[in-house]
């Protein structure tokens, strides 16, 4: 199991997006995901959106 990290501009990434309540942002980023955030679970079309991200396939 990975550890808990964050890697890249934490300002760009889904959680923090959601904490600002930008979700319509959210919506841009998660049309045809193709990364999942080991730390939280979402998902995005790019690896730069999440903190922790591992390839979906």
């Amino acid at each position: 199991m990975k550890k808990n990290i964050c890697s890249g501009d934490h300002q760009c990434h889904l959680c923090m997006l959601a904490s600002k309540d930008l979700f319509e942002e959210i919506k841009k980023l998660t049309k045809n995901p193709k990364f999942i955030c080991f730390n939280c679970g979402r998902v995005a079309d790019s690896s730069k959106n999440v903190c922790n991200p591992m390839p979906l396939d």
